[in-house]
């Protein structure tokens, strides 16, 4: 999120305004999470443009292309590009990653989303958004064709056999032929199958549709909890779903958000946290919270609770499980609009977390050891300087922990990084 995920960070002394189009600056966190050892980093992403230009660094770089600049900066650190199902190709994107995959060793990493918002769905064409549902179906296709590209080609079809003049076997080539509700693709992808087959399949959706789909297919999944209890709730329920399809509980990791704000003392910490807050326009805010909630422009009032009348989540189209948390956060702790536009600012959801290193620790060790999560997404407030506290102060804790390695040692691809095998062609497995 350029200069940090708090919405007022670009505001800061130390922050640059154009941070989110300069790839050096890319280029630094990218090297930082390195030294702190981090599995992978991940940049999300959306087709449109997001809000008002006028709250904070608005677009980004697309992902993909600058995921590729990083690949070649780096060594070891895994690179999750966010992709949309809803508005793109299966055959156009199955070659983006595969090519990444292969560029940067087998480090590459596919958030899928299913993009919710009519903003988006106006910029392909389509009058509003299709349905979650549809949205999901469509998605499932799609992963069921790309895994068919990406299986196209067997690991074995380049012979490069000089003195025969035959460089590869066409009987190791698969074209999909698929035929479906949603698409038609004929030949086998222009890419050999990368170095770890597929990417590493991410998935950031909390509803039911959501978790339903990241049972049958992620391998890791992003998620925004609040608090341990409901953390916890979900972990236990997205790992019974995985075993019920059929797969390995241990194949799907999963990694809440948390935004640490860190100080030398609690005091400390608190009072950057408050600089921040007084750094937000609630302005902005009231109309973010108002589109989020489907309400009509001028309902919300900064100083009231929200209203009692909301729409129940079955009656949005668009992000469900994070129109849930906002509300059931607000209701829980009786805030205010003001002071729920105060907490979202940091995280749109996601944990934050306030205080010093060593509670900032304690907070990861306690959902880590407790059943709530296997990694963590940390997603500073401000950038770079909050991810270098992290490295600089928070690590050294949970390497002494036995909670982080104290180097990657050799190198990895990012599935065996996550501890995931790397998958099996499905045409050769047919043979066996």
């Amino acid at each position: 999120m350029s200069t940090g995920h708090h919405e007022a960070s670009w505001r800061l002394p130390e922050s640059d305004p154009y941070a989110h189009v300069d790839l050096d600056h890319y280029v630094r966190l990218a090297r930082i999470a390195e030294r702190g050892t981090f599995d992978s980093l991940f940049l999300a992403d959306g087709p449109h443009l997001w809000g008002s230009i006028a709250q904070r660094p608005a677009g980004a770089l697309e992902p993909l292309t600058l995921l590729t600049a990083l690949a070649t900066a780096t060594e070891h650190i895994g690179l999750i590009a966010t992709a949309s199902t809803s508005y793109n190709s299966p055959y156009n994107l199955a070659r983006k990653f595969a090519s990444l995959d292969i560029i940067s060793g087998g480090r590459a990493g596919w958030n899928i989303v299913t993009t919710a918002g009519a903003e988006a769905a106006r910029n392909f064409g389509l009058d509003a958004e299709p349905a979650h549902a549809e949205r999901y179906a469509r998605a499932a296709e799609f992963l069921d064709v790309a895994l068919k590209l990406w299986d196209s080609w067997e690991d074995d079809a380049i012979v490069a056999d000089k003195a025969a003049g035959v460089w590869g076997d066409d009987a190791k080539i698969h074209p999909p032929r698929h035929q479906g509700t949603y698409f038609s693709v004929e030949g086998a992808l222009n890419v050999p199958r990368s170095p770890q087959g597929y990417p590493l399949l991410v998935q950031a959706g909390s509803s039911e549709d959501g978790k339903a789909f990241a049972a049958r297919y992620a391998e890791a999944v992003i998620t925004a909890q609040q608090t341990l209890r409901d953390a916890q709730a979900f972990y236990g329920d997205l790992k019974s779903r995985t075993a019920q399809a059929g797969r390995d509980p241990e194949h799907i990791k999963v990694l809440p958000g948390i935004v640490p704000v860190i100080g030398a003392t609690e005091a400390e910490a608190r009072a950057a946290e408050q600089l921040l807050e007084d750094h937000i326009v609630y302005d902005h805010g009231v109309s973010r919270l108002e589109s989020l909630l489907q309400l009509p422009s001028g309902t919300l009032e900064l100083d009231a609770q929200l209203p009692a009348d909301l729409p129940p989540e079955s009656a949005i189209e668009g992000a469900k499980s994070r129109y849930t948390l906002i509300v059931e956060l607000a209701r829980r702790e009786r805030l205010t609009v003001r002071q729920l536009i105060g907490r979202l600012g940091g995280g749109r959801g996601h944990l934050t977390f306030a205080g010093t290193p060593e509670q900032v620790a304690d907070q990861i060790e306690t959902w880590f050891t407790q059943g709530a999560a296997d990694g963590f997404n940390i997603m500073p407030a401000v950038l770079p300087s909050g991810l270098e506290t992290f490295v600089e102060h928070v690590v050294p804790i949970l390497r002494t922990r036995g909670l982080l390695r104290t180097a990657y040692g050799p190198r990895q691809t990012l599935r065996e990084r996550y501890g995931l095998p790397r998958p099996a062609n499905q045409h050769t497995a047919a043979l066996v």
